[in-house]
């Protein structure tokens, strides 16, 4: 009796049929995937109705999954099981459209041409001969149903833009694309490979964006992060490093370049006996390279990081070029901008004394050449207070104006980052080689930059949700200490396996070989531990996490010592002479966990493969993949936009979605007030446990999450990108926040500044009586419906304008 109901609308299979579609049959499909969903929400049966409503003569079967996938995709704001539902139907599609065979597959990337016949492969042939050397192997080790694992948008974000294609139609299945980053990294080494593809596949942790896209290919450009100093301040030096910019944000690379080198506006220049015109033209020449060549071909426009010392004669006109209002001409608006702030200067805020601003051209030391650029700490205070007694300044300000004005800056445009040029160098690995000049895109990366070294590093996220016990027991510090070394192993092999589009990154890199290991989820660790942000356990687990994973890549670059020997700068390092980071930073690990002794020496006997090991960058697009809130970041909200071609709709954070589903408290009354109140739940009538812990980043104090930061900063040997959330910004509260950040020791003050008004509540009433019951006057309804769009609206604006896809790990 159930085939009879059919829809009088004829579908086209894959292989060409035509067929009378029939209602059943999709509903059937849908039940098929909705195994251990919850079926009090998730019925096929609506789900199927609403499907056939957009149905027309001659639809295919793979626009009716995308269909039925979309439509799920639209209900989760109902309930989080809709979102794995979605994916199970957009990921059973791609099944149906793709080979089950990894080696198979991987013939195919190898031996594609483009539409004129040429070769294109799209798999080097190193990488495509071991697949197919030990394709039985490979091809059952991979596990397909772990597709299934993700949620639509992670899987949407994968199919966009990761999961390669020929002919602009997907050949990759995620699993395959895990494989291939797992053998395009261990080629040669069947078993590791394996290793990583199982960890990688079960999402307990993740490759950075760059090395997911390039692992394997012809040319694999794994690394995220690329420094650079200028040149040299000549018409040479400075295109020489333009150059170098352009080739690095062809491959894809995130940059950072110090130019504190680079003479003020009117200073003398003896070739041509002219004067400068200074920073400001020589900076809309990055900007429109970065516009130029963007990161790909057409992907997105390129994006560098210029960093600045306060003390530069410049520091006003680079202080403006970000901001929205002014002459064209003296903006530079697609760079992003830092300053690498001396501890002098704040102290000179501090005391509201005179602050004196040089052109580099004039503030070095007549005897070794080295300019305040090149010094740090006490060195570089004689150096300072030497050029002032001699009257080699530009320009004298009070040292509290200047900075009035990088908060106005920080307020208006979320920047310049703040960083703290002496504690980076004091407490850095590399300090041996001479003065950090900057940092990078994403400010969570502190090397050693010089004219002839471009430092560069290689990136991978460890997703701290999947050690959280999800039955009140406790955090398995033993499987985090496990897939550390394995992270710390693979990102050691990116170094050697990688494509360098610059000669002077390579030369960086296999001198020193520093990696960066961060991490994503972390409030969903705490959430599933029902740990508050702000609590005694909260902090606690946050600093053992990070001793756990600093522990694990030490020890892990020392077996890589022991067998390959220590990394050839490693001489005079702190680590050689017995010091680890949170030595540098006077700390002694709390834990009792690990044998920091023991671990000490053996890296006294064998050494270091790495000079550095931990940077906590954001994670934006890898952990959308996952299902994890970025980085270690609080929720920036319990209300997110999503789109979809059904269009666009409010879903809520699927760990209060289920808490309050659990308590039985979930009605549209909730959702209502939910979305009122623009995602709070501090005025919702639910537990005040619950209030606690499902604060978004903008109720949570933000000395707290600096504190956390300095927590965890004696574990990071390089640093962490660590943004600011601000309600109602004021210069004072600014003010005050940069100066407890500096006083706690932290290498980065800020990443972002995100601000936001506290009357920032959707303004509207909904009578709820009259949304709920069925005798409807539609002004309820309507009511409930404007307020929603109204959400979306406020929501979007509130979303930020930039992430980077290079740094997400």
């Amino acid at each position: 009796m159930a085939d009879q109901q059919k829809t009088g609308i004829h579908v086209v299979k894959r292989n060409g049929d035509h067929q009378e579609v029939k209602f059943d049959s999709i509903t059937k499909r849908i039940q098929a995937l909705c195994e251990g969903l919850d079926s009090q929400f998730v019925d096929p049966v609506p789900i199927t109705q609403k499907v056939v409503e957009g149905f027309y003569n001659g639809i295919s079967t793979s626009e009716i999954d995308s269909l039925a996938a979309e439509t799920c995709a639209y209900m989760s704001q109902r309930h989080p099981d809709f979102s794995i539902l979605a994916a199970r139907i957009a990921v059973s599609n791609l099944h149906k459209n793709t080979v089950d065979s990894f080696s198979v597959t991987a013939r195919a990337l190898r031996d594609y041409k483009d539409k004129q016949g040429r070769p294109a492969a799209l798999l080097s042939d190193e990488v495509c001969d071991f697949v197919l050397a030990n394709a039985e192997k490979l091809d059952a080790a991979v596990v397909y149903k772990r597709d299934f694992d993700y949620d639509y948008f992670g899987f949407k974000t994968l199919e966009k833009s990761y999961l390669l294609r020929c002919d602009d139609k997907i050949v990759e299945r995620p699993q395959h694309m895990i494989m291939r980053v797992a053998c395009g990294i261990h080629a040669g080494d069947v078993d590791k490979a394996i290793e990583t593809y199982d960890l990688m596949s079960r999402r307990l942790f993740t490759h950075a964006t760059p090395t997911l896209f390039n692992a394997g290919t012809p040319k694999p450009q794994m690394s995220s992060c690329f420094l650079l100093t200028m040149k040299d301040d000549s018409i040479d030096g400075i295109y020489d490093t333009l150059k170098q910019c352009a080739l690095i944000s062809k491959c894809a690379g995130g940059i950072g370049v110090a130019i504190s080198n680079v003479r003020a506006k009117g200073s003398y220049i003896r070739g041509t006996n002219g004067h400068s015109n200074g920073l400001v033209p020589m900076l809309r020449n990055f900007n429109e390279t970065a516009r130029y060549v963007d990161q790909g071909g057409g992907k997105r426009k390129g994006s560098f990081a210029m960093y600045l010392e306060p003390w530069h004669a410049d520091v006003f006109d680079f202080l403006e070029l970000r901001k929205n209002h002014g002459k064209e001409e003296q903006r530079a608006r697609d760079l992003f901008y830092g300053l690498w702030t001396p501890d002098l200067f704040m102290q000179r805020v501090k005391d509201n004394a005179d602050w004196t601003l040089f052109c580099p051209n004039q503030a070095y030391q007549a005897e070794t050449g080295k300019g305040l650029m090149d010094l740090y700490g006490e060195e570089f205070e004689k150096l300072y207070l030497q050029l002032e007694k001699d009257g080699k300044g530009a320009k004298t300000v009070k040292a509290q104006s200047l900075w009035s004005r990088i908060m106005e800056a920080q307020m208006e445009t979320g920047t310049p980052y703040m960083l703290y040029k002496d504690h980076a160098n004091r407490k850095s690995n590399q300090k041996n080689l001479g003065t950090i000049h900057c940092s990078n895109l994403c400010t969570e990366i502190i090397e050693y930059t010089s004219p002839d070294e471009v430092a560069v590093c290689n990136l991978a996220s460890i997703a701290l949700s999947q050690f959280a016990p999800k039955d009140g027991g406790e955090y398995d510090f033993q499987e985090l200490y496990r897939v550390t070394k394995v992270a710390t192993l693979n990102l050691n092999k990116v170094i050697d396996r990688n494509y360098y589009p610059v000669e002077a990154a390579k030369r960086s890199n296999m001198r020193h070989r520093p990696v960066g290991l961060g991490v994503q989820g972390l409030a969903d660790a705490f959430m599933i531990m029902r740990l508050p942000f702000e609590s005694e356990p909260a902090k606690k687990l946050n600093e053992d996490i990070f001793e756990t994973i600093y522990f694990a890549a030490c020890e892990a670059s020392c077996e890589l010592a022991e067998k390959e020997g220590p990394y050839e700068s490693y001489e005079g390092s702190p680590a050689s002479k017995g010091q680890l980071q949170f030595d540098l930073w006077n700390v002694t690990p709390k834990s009792g966990r690990w044998d920091w002794a023991a671990l000490k020496a053996k890296i006294a006997q064998h050494g270091l493969r790495n000079s550095l090991l931990v940077a906590p960058m954001p994670t934006a697009s890898t952990a959308q993949i996952l299902g994890n809130n970025e980085s270690f970041e609080p929720y920036t909200q319990n209300l997110y936009v999503r789109r979809t071609l059904s269009g666009e709709f409010v879903t809520v954070n699927r760990h209060l979605l289920r808490d309050l589903i659990k308590q039985k408290l979930w009605t549209e009354e909730m959702r209502i007030q939910l979305i009122a109140n623009n995602g709070s739940v501090l005025q919702l009538d639910i537990p005040s446990e619950m209030k606690e812990l499902y604060k978004t980043v903008w109720e949570i104090k933000q000395r707290i999450v600096l504190d956390m930061a300095a927590d965890r900063g004696a574990y990071i040997d390089q640093s962490q990108s660590l943004n600011i959330h601000m309600t109602d910004a004021t210069t004072a509260k600014l003010s005050s926040m940069h100066f407890h950040g500096w006083q706690l020791g932290l290498k980065t003050g800020m990443y972002y500044l995100r601000t936001k008004a506290a009357a920032d509540a959707i303004k509207f009433t909904v009578d709820v009586d009259k949304v709920k019951k069925a005798a409807v006057t539609t002004s309820g309804y309507a009511a409930a419906e404007s307020a929603e769009k109204q959400a979306i609206e406020k929501l979007k604006a509130g979303e930020n304008k930039y992430e980077c896809v290079g740094c997400s790990a």
